[in-house]
């Protein structure tokens, strides 16, 4: 699944929907309680509560299965062929997920205080796993699957930063934003790298898709179409950037109409009830 539509469209979507719910439950939690937010690192829901990280696991693994198992991965000899380096590689993603995941679960049956931060801990550390199995590729990425995934490794990253400031400033809603909408990011960037660089209607001009090492690839035909592909793929990223932040934006806005009413009544009664006071105290002078 390495190299592919798939490959990339469907973890790509799990980011996108783990990150969607986060945004959602930290600006209803937010509203409904400003004074004792915290940031979490998953969220539970009332009938299954670790179904969050049940859901995770499950894709994880069956990711990591489609990696190692969907073909012959290993030669006569019983060593890794070079063209299936990469298959271990994100299987050794998976693999750190599941351990987040598994962790994050067992951690929440022990009362401790730093069950969050133990959790967020462990959350890094699979990001950190991401970014550096990108960054350390054992497969050369040319030309444009290599822009692409150098804007992957600068959202796990900001991700992954978020994720270890959230442990020393556990109470920022800011951060828990940000950690939030950069998730949706790396979602919807990795869906849209599976779409534009594997379907055939989108390669840019001068440049094709060609099999290689048992994967498609897209190669241009010279530098200047090089270029241009990139060019075209940084002004992608841009937009991108914009539509989910208006996003983002927009969907505060909406949650705040719909759990902030209260909020912002109880702030108005407050203000009323001290000018109440106030003009008591002055008739009494």
């Amino acid at each position: 699944m390495a190299g592919s539509l798939i490959g990339h469209f469907f973890p790509g979507l799990v980011f996108f929907l783990i990150g969607l719910w986060h945004l959602f439950n930290h600006i209803k939690l937010h509203l409904q309680t400003p004074k004792s937010f915290t940031i979490h690192p998953w969220f539970p829901i009332s009938k299954i509560k670790h179904l969050e990280l049940f859901l995770i696991m499950i894709c994880c693994s069956s990711h990591m299965s489609a990696e190692l198992f969907r073909h012959h991965r290993f030669d006569p000899d019983g060593t890794i062929p070079g063209p299936y380096l990469r298959n271990f590689e994100h299987a050794s993603i998976d693999m750190s997920f599941i351990l987040y995941t598994s962790s994050a679960i067992a951690v929440d049956f022990v009362a401790c205080r730093a069950k969050h931060g133990l959790t967020q801990l462990v959350a890094a550390v699979a990001l950190s796993q991401q970014l550096l199995m990108f960054r350390l590729h054992s497969t050369h990425h040319g030309g444009l699957e290599e822009q692409y995934h150098l804007f992957v490794q600068l959202l796990t990253f900001v991700a992954l930063t978020t994720t270890l400031m959230a442990i020393r400033f556990p109470n920022s809603f800011i951060l828990g934003f940000s950690r939030s909408v950069c998730i949706i990011f790396l979602g919807v960037w990795l869906m849209g790298t599976g779409i534009m660089l594997w379907t055939p209607g989108f390669i840019p001009k001068g440049c094709l898709l060609f099999w290689d090492e048992g994967h498609q690839e897209v190669h241009c035909r010279d530098e200047a179409a090089l270029r241009r592909a990139k060019g075209l793929i940084n002004i992608e990223f841009s937009w991108y950037f914009i539509a989910i932040m208006i996003f983002s934006v927009c969907f505060y806005l909406f949650l705040f109409g719909v759990y902030g009413e209260k909020v912002e009544s109880s702030s108005w009664e407050q203000h009323n009830d001290d000018d109440d006071d106030d003009d008591d105290y002055l008739a009494g002078l």
